[in-house]
């Protein structure tokens, strides 16, 4: 079975930075693009970016700005997201998602909670 594994959500004051991290497992991973999607409290799901398999390719959404920064590491199954000059407004539950969109995801994890508040 699929399983994706997110990690490394936290609180950080407006500005800060985190690294999340997802852990896949139950497919070939590198034969998959993955995404990243987050859910803010009181709204839908939001596409943030995406990674093609091989990693050589890479796609955001416009409201990341330069700020946030998917890779992948084939050789361990992970996906990373690089979250840079994070605003308030970019408090969600972040989720990695195995697909490319929302529309074409057929799996997520179960998300970890990215907090931003001074």
């Amino acid at each position: 079975a699929v399983q994706l594994v997110e990690s490394g959500g936290g609180l950080v004051q407006p500005g800060g930075s985190l690294r999340l991290s997802c852990a896949a497992s139950g497919f070939v991973f590198k034969d998959y693009y993955m995404s990243w999607v987050r859910q803010a409290p009181g709204k839908e799901l939001e596409w943030v970016c995406a990674i093609r398999s091989g990693g050589m390719q890479e796609w955001y959404a416009e409201f990341v700005n330069k700020r946030f920064k998917i890779s992948r590491d084939d050789a361990k199954n992970m996906v990373y997201l690089q979250l840079n000059n994070l605003q308030t407004d970019d408090t969600a539950m972040y989720y990695c998602a195995k697909g490319a969109s929302i529309d074409t995801m057929t799996d997520r994890g179960q998300g970890t909670q990215v907090t931003v508040s001074s």
